[in-house]
């Protein structure tokens, strides 16, 4: 698979989304389990009539996002930032670094979100929340393409909490997934496009340190002409106790997604229930 991946580098950007469209769909197809998640998780965010509207587009999106990940991973650093082709809201990162207090950078599964830390890297070192795949091969493929000079990786665990955290106090930037579902334990049940669901409440925590917080994604842009990198400032400032900024944290992530639906990983199982975690909260009346 590594040689594969390393193979698949060298194509087009424009050749490899259009290869991840056929991949999305066969996906679609040969996978059940895969069709049900998708459907399901696009269906309770968005209902049945916005779902079907823009499913045929979102499992294209999905198969370019797979496709794409090897030529950000493995090709030099300079080749994949030169791929994001137009920046939106530079001046935040500016008044943040005036600040000094540090940057707290959230990107959620939505569009190309593995090039939004290779870029910044090239301005600035930033400290990225990192979990381990599952595969070994993975891992390794993973762990290569994100170890570049100003890029560091924290672990998902204690150690690495209190690694971004004195990033954070030298005034570095941090950066997460903040819709990435936390461990049993780790996070709690809030809503998300008016359903319940598991949230991790490290990025609210991180808020208290007094770093800026700043909304970032990369919007892929058609005919593999590369990447709208895009950062806005929370739409209120984050704010209250833990469950407060977490529950506010997902709806700018729903601010974020309503721009551009299509792009955002509706595959990954956002709504599932980790094991060993509280009971799920009951469906509020008119919110079924």
């Amino acid at each position: 698979m590594i040689t594969l991946s390393r193979l698949l580098s060298f194509l087009p950007l424009s050749w490899l989304h259009a290869l991840g469209v056929l991949l999305g769909w066969l996906t679609w197809l040969f996978s059940p389990t895969y069709r049900r998640h998708m459907r399901e998780n696009m269906v309770l965010a968005l209902g049945e009539a916005e779902a079907a509207r823009i499913r045929t587009a979102a499992i294209g999106e999905t198969g370019k996002g797979m496709l794409e990940l090897p030529r950000i991973w493995l090709r030099p650093l300079a080749e994949t930032a030169s791929r994001v082709v137009k920046v939106s809201g530079w001046e935040l990162v500016e008044a943040a670094s005036r600040r000094g207090k540090g940057i707290l950078y959230l990107t959620p599964h939505l569009g190309c979100f593995e090039v939004t830390a290779q870029y910044l890297s090239t301005q600035a070192p930033i400290t990225v929340l990192y979990r381990p795949p599952k595969r070994a091969w993975l891992q390794a493929m993973i762990e290569a393409g994100r170890a570049r000079e100003q890029l560091h990786l924290a672990a998902a665990d204690l150690s690495g909490v209190r690694t971004l955290l004195k990033a954070l106090r030298r005034g570095e930037a941090v950066g997460m997934l903040p819709d990435q579902a936390p461990r049993a334990g780790e996070g709690r049940w809030l809503d998300f496009f008016g359903r319940p669901a598991y949230t991790m409440t490290l990025a609210a925590r991180l808020v208290e340190s007094g770093a800026s917080v700043i909304m970032v994604w990369a919007e892929r842009l058609p005919a593999g002409a590369g990447y709208h990198f895009r950062l806005q400032p929370p739409t209120q400032p984050i704010s209250g106790t833990i469950e407060q900024r977490a529950q506010q944290i997902n709806h700018e992530i729903e601010h974020l997604i309503r721009q551009c639906p299509t792009q955002y990983l509706w595959g990954y199982n956002r709504y599932k229930r980790r094991r060993g975690s509280e009971p799920l909260p009951p469906v509020e009346v008119g919110r079924a």
